[in-house]
């Protein structure tokens, strides 16, 4: 296979990356046959997961918008994959090209992709942490040259949750990243859920963990805690196509179909 020149020498191009399976089904051209192939497995057993990543896509713009018109010009986006598509830096950018963007992500391979992609943006950069892990992210260079905490942030949790197992805590780990923040940030969170999904989404689960990031499945109880007091924005926590739509037809008739609820919260002070 000849390596295209997003992708870094040192990436296997022989193993699927969950970032590029992502990014397939949202879809962008930053992925390979191999990363295809294990995107048509999963969804083999999961027909909606292509609507489920556009869903959750489309919700990243439209809350993204949402965040700069309320003034907000520095985003945290944690498990952020690779970001192409109308990612966050494109679309905070241009609405406020000042908008100041860091992105977090475990995996070694959408790292690596985004180092590539944003070597040629001064306000955007990316840093290889576990969202589990908020104090290294927190005590980051990269993020404290490039975020100021004593000013609002816009802290973006979307569709990385569900990749973090109870014994993680990730609810203990979404606590310690809003308390560094002041009143007047926010929080966006979205997160796969088995509520009204039928029984053939377990196996596309099994199906995730071949890219070491098996997915857990939450209730839409279980997610609205990790929203902790923070004042959740109008709709609140719903179904993704749900909230603030910018055409009502975009809804469709089986919005629970995204398998996923999303929902965005302020911190009052």
């Amino acid at each position: 296979m000849t390596r295209p020149s997003w992708a870094p020498e040192g990436i296997d191009l022989d193993r699927p990356s969950g970032s590029r399976v992502y990014d397939y089904f949202v879809g962008g051209m930053h992925n390979f046959e191999i990363d295809r192939e294990l995107a048509r497995q999963i969804e083999a057993f999961t027909p909606n997961i292509a609507e489920t990543m556009r869903a959750n896509r489309d919700l990243l713009r439209r809350l993204v918008r949402f965040l700069v018109d309320e003034g907000i010009t520095q985003f945290l986006d944690l498990g952020s994959g690779i970001p192409t598509v109308g990612n966050v830096h494109e679309v905070a950018q241009a609405r406020n090209p000042e908008a100041r963007v860091v992105y977090v992500d475990i995996d070694p391979v959408a790292v690596a992709h985004s180092i590539a992609i944003l070597a040629d943006n001064p306000n955007a950069v990316v840093i290889q942490a576990d969202v589990a892990d908020p104090r290294s992210i927190l005590e980051d260079l990269a993020v404290g040259e490039l975020l100021d905490f004593t000013k609002p942030v816009a802290v973006l949790l979307l569709g990385v949750l569900h990749f973090v197992p109870d014994e993680a805590d990730p609810a203990g780990a979404v606590a310690r990243l809003l308390e560094a923040c002041v009143p007047g940030s926010y929080v966006a969170i979205t997160h796969a859920t088995l509520d009204g999904q039928p029984d053939e989404v377990l196996e596309g689960q099994k199906l995730s963990g071949r890219t070491s990031t098996e997915i857990v499945l939450r209730t839409k109880d279980e997610i609205g805690a990790y929203f902790h007091d923070w004042t959740l924005i109008e709709p609140g926590l719903v179904h993704l196509p749900l909230w603030r739509p910018e055409n009502p037809a975009d809804i469709g008739e089986e919005p629970w179909r995204s398998g996923a609820y999303g929902g965005v919260a302020r911190k009052s002070g």
